[in-house]
Parts: C-alpha cells; sequence; structure tokens
C-alpha cells in the first residue's frame, strides 16, 4: 500500500496503483484538513489524480516523476504558484 497516514499527514509512497484510491479518499474524509504530501510519490494512478483534483487538499513535496511535477502538481496545488 502506497498511502501512510500519521496523524494530519497522508504520504504517498513509491508507486500508487488504482487499488491506493480508497484508501486515500477514506483518509481525506476522516479529516479533510490533511494534507497530501508527494515527495515520495513516484507514480500516481490516475484515479489518484483525480481524488485529488476533486478534494482539492493542500499538497506539499515534489514528486519524483518530471512528468507528474512539472504538469500535474501545479494543477493540484493552484495555490502553491510553482512547484
Amino acid at each position: 500500500m502506497s498511502i501512510e497516514v500519521s496523524g494530519t499527514v497522508i504520504s504517498i509512497v513509491g508507486h500508487a496503483a488504482v487499488e491506493d484510491a480508497e484508501p486515500l479518499l477514506a483518509a481525506l474524509h476522516e479529516d479533510s484538513s490533511r494534507t497530501v504530501d508527494l515527495h515520495q510519490a513516484v507514480r500516481l494512478h490516475t484515479a489518484l489524480v483525480r481524488l485529488l483534483l476533486a478534494l482539492r487538499p493542500r499538497i506539499v513535496g515534489v514528486p519524483t516523476d518530471p512528468f507528474f511535477a512539472t504538469y500535474l502538481l501545479p494543477l493540484l496545488d493552484r495555490d502553491r504558484g510553482s512547484a
């Protein structure tokens, strides 16, 4: 499992597959003020990206995938300004 919850932080670690979408959704529904940390994320299935786009949690960290970091991260965290 690529979703790790520790207090108010949800970390996405490694390759997050479609199976990780449900635990991510549950963690965000339990506490919508949780922050999602992407600095250990390698790849995210589009199901997780869609959840993040829909729920708009606070995002910290930059994933290692250059495409994700360059093109998708700015869409997920518009308040950050730049990745």
